[in-house]
């Protein structure tokens, strides 16, 4: 029904504009209109078609009616207390039937008034059209949360908050998090980021508890352990329709706002900022409200779950308060929220957080802040250092914050913490990692003076086997991804191995593939043809054995504090070899004396199809000195080649100090003795890896496509070049290296583009982006389109050189310079790898140091580093 001001419109009327007059004198008409044509209407018509004949107002009530019936439903469900069907029917419009469908209408323009027509007594049905444009939680945005942590004061503002919250149930508002994240966004300081999410963690434990663990989940990208697969499984779409139906945009709007931005948050901001008006007021967000969204999003399934998931996203969206909530509303839905705060900071964070706050009912002793405020930075540097091995340690052997977490809250950041949190059998402890070395004879400097373990680097898929008393058997992936599906037959072959006395263990080991009659060794590829989930044994035609290398737990004890030695010892003594099906790997003991007989082995490696070989330190000798690279130095003769500080206070590798400082006077070296521990979620000298592709001559980095130009001439249809970025482990952001248009065929072209594809063809854009994502470092000239980060390339190259025009590892090699590659060379796609374990800025600098300290030695140690603009790097 057209207003009475459209109506005058549409008649052309030119007469003054009378007095406006109130709603109610127009409801009060709408009321007398149905109440003539009530007594007339047909005995027999259908409650669709007398929604047709409804005011406004009571097609208003009547839709608020359905969503609080929803949300009745929807709170069931979570097992929450919801209004009965009393009271919701109580708010209904009576006459109006609750099965009739709602009339579509169009977004209202004005500011309405509310009206009551009811006694006080049922006002609580009262209709009103609330603001939600620019409804901003006013509460938290004056919080400083970037505040040292040392200077802020969460008992400042935590009655306040507690307040704020109670007329929301209680649950801290989701608005303290988008505080948190907008802060950490805002900077690429790693001490403003670390203490922004101390300042934000230690308002949660003083003020809300019960808040921390899903906060951090959400901080961290991710609602569950990677060894629990809960994937959110939505589509762009998903979120497109739900910005589409909330802010009242159509498909053009949406498309034009999203060809400006190129980020979907962006996009959400964006669009939130064009919805003025909502007929329902929205429910703030609780941090525990949109994390127990995600689970129900994750663990929907079956008929009819698509609609389900559709409905909370629009609820979540809906409940947005403003711009910025929106954003990381979407940017957690598309799980890319890429504020920084990776896992190592986030536990940095807690350990710092749990050392100064502690929750009301605990009683684990805090550090005096009074105190810290007077110690030196080394002092507070080493306080620090404490609580954060504590807390990696924990982590790392228990990788789940709902494990962690809870602990802490309990025990903070104690050693009670480690007793609490250690190996559990069917839980992945994360792996230990073997640094790179270029070649034999960098690897026998470094382990001069000790007994070492030379093994065959197979190439298989590394697996975690975890077997308990019952012979209930689970297989980890270095990902700590579970795939006990995708071998059957090792889950039947495990509990035979055992041997005499053993009934529960950790072991770890090489999945290969092999000819089960001959023994012969296959390529990785051959194990990627099997499939990964319901594989039965009988149909199984990819044979594998198993190549065991360490033991961690025997029995019911970690070992992960015994030497290399007594672990392999253990594990040889105790299992049963079964050939062609369980094994352990190839090994020859030798010392740095042994040159001849460890290339021997080096090259009956490289014959038998392995990717080279893994030494590793067999025994614990504390007094030994390590004769490694140290970490801001590089030895060349009686010379030292100090490498530059950046000023930016992001790279530098001093120690944090809780008042934002950084300690440049004292550097930290990494010559300690190398021990031989197994030391989880660490890359340590004390295992190396010396691969066939790894030489003085021929080096190869796992770089991240990140953007590509259409080709020139017979190329026009593919992208070339391609560019090429490292990702910083650091901030969590990619760095552009290079451009590359070498070792490409035609058909890789080709599928190149189809699975990149920017849709001006197809009209469908597939894993493109228009605009550049804001966690990509790169300010060279725009390409074409960007890619969505998601595959890993290997790549060979000339040498390293200094760029103007490219950020990789600025900072760390010069103030002003990044890094680049001249001559890169595409290899092979990385499927075994994910975007988390590409190189790194700090692994390019370090490849750059030790070819400027081989170049300053064949110089006669004059240093003259070379200097590019990063062009000839695209030359074929």
């Amino acid at each position: 029904m057209a207003s009475p001001v459209k109506k005058r419109k549409l008649n052309g009327a030119k007469a003054a504009t009378p007095q406006s007059k109130g709603l109610e004198y127009f409801f009060s008409k709408q009321k007398d209109a149905v109440s003539e044509t009530s007594t007339s209407s047909p005995p027999n018509e259908t409650p669709g078609e007398a929604a047709t004949g409804l005011t406004d107002e009571q097609l208003a009530r009547k839709l608020q009616a359905e969503w609080d019936r929803e949300a009745a439903n929807d709170a069931k469900d979570e097992g929450q207390n919801s209004p009965s069907d009393a009271e919701v029917a109580a708010q209904q419009v009576p006459g109006v039937s609750s099965d009739s469908e709602p009339v579509s209408k169009s977004p209202p323009t004005d500011i309405v008034v509310s009206h009551d027509p009811e006694p006080a007594a049922k006002r609580g049905s009262t209709l009103t059209l609330q603001s939600t444009g620019n409804a901003e939680d006013e509460v938290t945005s004056s919080i400083p949360l970037d505040e040292a942590p040392l200077t802020f004061e969460p008992a400042q503002y935590v009655p306040q908050l507690q307040r704020h919250w109670s007329a929301e149930g209680g649950n801290a508002s989701y608005g303290l998090l988008t505080r948190c994240f907008v802060l950490v966004s805002a900077t690429t300081s790693r001490i403003k980021i670390v203490d922004t999410l101390v300042n934000c963690l230690r308002i949660l434990i003083e003020g809300d508890p019960a808040s921390l663990l899903p906060a951090v989940w959400l901080a961290t990208n991710s609602i569950s352990p990677p060894y629990i697969s809960l994937e959110l499984g939505l589509g762009g779409s998903a979120i497109s329709k739900a910005l589409r139906q909330v802010c009242g945009l159509d498909n053009r709007a949406l498309k034009a706002i999203y060809d400006k931005h190129g980020d979907a948050g962006d996009v959400a901001f964006e669009a939130k900022k064009k919805q003025s008006f909502t007929l329902r007021k929205p429910k703030p967000l609780t941090i525990k409200g949109v994390y127990q969204s995600l689970v129900k999003i994750a663990t929907t399934q079956g008929q009819g779950c698509n609609e389900i998931k559709q409905r909370i996203v629009d609820r979540l969206l809906q409940d947005a308060r403003g711009g910025e909530e929106s954003r990381f509303v979407v940017r957690t839905l598309c799980q890319h929220l890429r504020i920084g705060a990776v896992k190592t900071t986030m536990l940095i964070a807690l350990s710092r957080a749990f050392l100064l706050s502690r929750p009301p009912n605990a009683d684990f002793p805090l550090k005096p802040i009074s105190d810290l405020r007077e110690l030196k930075k080394e002092e507070l540097a080493e306080i620090w250092g404490r609580a954060e091995e504590i807390v990696k340690a924990c982590f790392a052997r228990r990788p789940n914050y709902n494990d962690l977490i809870p602990v802490l809250l309990e025990a903070g950041a104690t050693e009670e913490l480690l007793a609490r949190c250690d190996l559990t059998l069917h839980i992945p402890l994360r792996p230990m990692l073997g640094s790179i070395t270029r070649d034999l004879s960098e690897m026998l400097t470094k382990l001069q003076g000790r007994d070492f373990a030379c093994e065959y680097k197979y190439d298989g898929q590394r697996a975690q086997i975890h077997c308990d008393e019952r012979g209930k058997v689970s297989i980890f992936s270095r990902h700590l991804e579970l795939m006990t599906e995708k071998y059957p037959d090792l889950v039947e072959l495990v509990p035979k191995i055992r041997g005499e006395g053993v009934s529960s263990f950790i072991m770890e080991g090489e999945v290969v593939a092999v000819d089960r009659e001959t023994g012969e060794l296959k390529n990785f590829q051959a194990l990627t043809n099997r499939a990964r989930k319901d594989v039965a044994i009988e149909a199984i035609k990819v044979n594998v054995c198993l190549y065991s290398f360490d033991l961690m737990y025997l029995n019911g004890q970690p070992l992960l504090d015994r030497p290399f030695r007594e672990r392999r010892e253990l594990l040889r003594s105790l299992f049963v070899e079964i050939p062609h099906n369980f094994t352990w790997v190839k090994s020859l003991d030798a010392t740095s004396g042994d040159s001849e007989h460890v290339l021997e082995f080096f090259k009956s490696a490289i014959e038998s199809k392995c990717e080279g070989i893994m030494v590793k330190i067999l025994d614990n000798l504390p007094t030994a000195p390590y004769t490694g690279d140290a970490e801001d130095e590089v030895s060349v003769g009686a010379e030292k080649l100090t490498t530059p500080k950046s000023k930016s206070k992001s790279r530098q590798r001093s120690k944090i100090g809780g008042t934002g400082d950084i300690d440049d006077k004292k550097v930290k070296s990494r010559r300690k003795p190398l021990l031989a521990t197994y030391e989880p979620d660490k890359r340590l000298d004390s295992w190396l890896k010396v691969k066939k592709d790894y030489s003085s001559s021929f080096d190869t980095l796992d770089l991240i496509p990140v953007a590509g130009w259409h080709g020139q001439g017979r190329k026009a249809k593919w992208w070339s070049p391609i560019l090429l970025a490292v990702r910083n482990e650091d901030s969590g952001s990619l760095e552009v290296i290079c451009k590359c248009i070498s070792g490409f065929t035609d058909t890789f072209y080709k599928a190149n583009k189809e699975f990149y594809d920017d849709g001006l063809e197809s009209g469908e854009p597939k894993n493109t982006h228009h605009q550049k994502p804001s966690f990509i470092e790169y300010s060279g000239p725009r390409p074409d389109v960007w890619f969505e980060p998601q595959e890993v390339w290997e790549m060979a190259f000339a040498d390293i050189t200094l760029s103007p025009t490219y950020t990789a590892a600025i900072g760390l090699v010069s103030d002003e310079r990044g890094l680049s590659l001249r001559f890169p060379r595409f290899l092979k796609k990385r499927e075994d790898k994910s975007i988390d374990e590409a190189s790194t800025s700090d692994f390019l600098a370090g490849l750059w140091r030790k070819q400027e300290a081989k170049a300053a030695t064949e110089r006669g140690g004059k240093e003259q580093p070379i200097e590019e603009d990063g062009e000839d790097a695209d030359q074929d």
